[in-house]
């Protein structure tokens, strides 16, 4: 089994930034995919960015490209999610996921590919 445990969410104003954790604890894999969701309240879950298990091939939702960027620390199993230029449809609860085995880029903004969520992290962008 695998637990991820989200941390660094807050009230951020516009403009500002936010980094975002989440740490994977449990059974290790050899091929994975990370990455982080959104949920607004009334709203459909939103693909943000993913990373593959080594760190490379970075993937963005178009909503977020040029402000936020994915990557990871191997040695943590931990991926970061650092948000700049946040504005406030930012604002949602955010999620850590985990695909267990790897997964065509072009499968990853689908949320039914990942095998592991974490409990979400509140981030509210203020005007």
């Amino acid at each position: 089994q695998v637990q991820l445990v989200e941390s660094g969410g807050g009230l951020v104003q516009a403009g500002g930034s936010l980094r975002l954790s989440c740490a994977a604890s449990g059974r290790t894999f050899t091929s994975y995919v990370m990455g982080w969701f959104r949920q607004a309240p009334g709203k459909e879950r939103e693909f943000v960015a993913a990373v593959n298990w080594n760190g490379g091939n970075p993937y963005y939702a178009d909503s977020v490209k040029g402000r936020f960027t994915i990557s990871k620390d191997n040695a943590e199993n931990t991926v970061y999610l650092e948000m700049n230029t946040l504005k406030p449809e930012d604002t949602a609860v955010y999620y850590c996921a985990v695909a267990r085995f790897f997964q065509p880029t072009s499968r990853w903004p689908n949320p039914d590919v990942y095998d592991y969520w974490g409990q979400g992290t509140q981030v509210t962008v203020s005007s």
